[in-house]
Parts: structure tokens; C-alpha cells; sequence
């Protein structure tokens, strides 16, 4: 069974009105611990990196490898692909021209799977949230587990401020 994970998030213009909506959802047997409203006042931090940390070191070697595997999976099925088609691009060296075409899908899928690695892993919800908080708005954010819940939520907030905004972190 597949877990069912949602945040459902309103953005407000003053604490007032989140009160009031997490109140209602308080009301609608939404969990109390599962709610929660950030505020300009009310923010934490963003985490900081530390200097030691090899975090971001291993994220790039795994992904790197990853890219490297699926790069070089996809070298050898346009190597097959061009083999079943009958097509003989290599005449001259028919051994090493499908090393040849392994290792440079090996070569940009590392690169792409190291990029990757080295890419921001932030979700996209707290950096919404961490943009509102900063321009002064107030965000409520419910996490959801079912879907009567999730459809309490969307009422709740798209009642108070006109819309929510609903992500599956499941």
C-alpha cells in the first residue's frame, strides 16, 4: 500500500486569518500536531551548511555513479539498436566501437548524474515557504494523510484565502 502523504499550504496576508482557517481545520478533526503556521516572526533559520559536512561530496559521487550505470545501459542499447538495424558506422574497428559508444554514454550520463548530485536538494514546499515568510505573509500548512483530509484542507484554506496550494510528498 503506497503511503499517502499531502501539504496542503494558504498563503496569508496577516496572522489574524491563519488563525481563524487553523482553527476551522482544528474544528474539521484535522490533528492539531500535523498543523502548523510560519510566520515573519515565527521562522526558523534556514540550516546552515557546515564546513566539515561530506554530504553534498557524497551526493555527487552516488549520483555520479547512477548517471555513470544508466549512461552506460543507454551506450549499449544505441549500440544494440545500431546493430539491429544493420548499420555500420564502425568499419574500421567493429570491437571497440561499442566500448567506444558505452563509455561516452557512461561519460554524459556521470556528468549529468554528478550535476545532479551537486544540485540544491531543498523540497519544493519550504522554499515556498521560505519566500512568503520573507515578502511578510503568514503560511499555514496542513500535512495530510488521507484524502477526506486533504479535501478538508483544500475547503479550509480555499475558503479563507481563495486558493492553496496542495503537494504529495508521499
Amino acid at each position: 500500500m503506497a503511503k499517502y502523504l499531502h501539504h496542503v499550504s494558504g498563503f496569508f496576508a496577516n496572522r489574524e486569518e491563519a488563525d481563524r482557517a487553523f482553527s476551522r481545520l482544528i474544528e474539521q478533526a484535522l490533528p492539531r500536531e500535523r498543523l502548523q503556521i510560519f510566520g515573519p516572526d515565527s521562522a526558523p533559520p534556514p540550516p546552515a551548511s557546515k564546513a566539515d559536512s561530506d554530504e553534498v561530496l557524497k551526493d555527487v559521487i552516488v549520483d555520479g555513479a547512477i548517471g555513470t550505470a544508466i549512461g552506460a545501459g543507454i551506450g549499449a542499447l544505441g549500440e544494440l539498436a545500431l546493430v539491429a538495424a544493420n548499420v555500420s558506422l564502425f568499419v574500421a574497428s567493429p570491437l571497440v566501437a561499442p566500448l567506444m559508444l558505452m563509455g561516452w554514454g557512461a561519460s554524459v550520463g556521470g556528468l549529468i548524474g554528478a550535476a545532479a548530485g551537486a544540485a540544491k536538494k531543498e523540497g519544493p514546499l519550504s522554499a515556498l515557504i521560505l519566500d512568503a515568510i520573507s515578502s511578510g505573509q503568514v503560511v499555514l500548512v496542513a500535512e495530510t494523510q488521507t484524502e477526506q483530509e486533504t479535501a478538508i484542507a483544500r475547503e479550509v484554506i480555499q475558503a479563507a484565502v481563495g486558493g492553496y496550494n496542495d503537494i504529495n510528498t508521499a
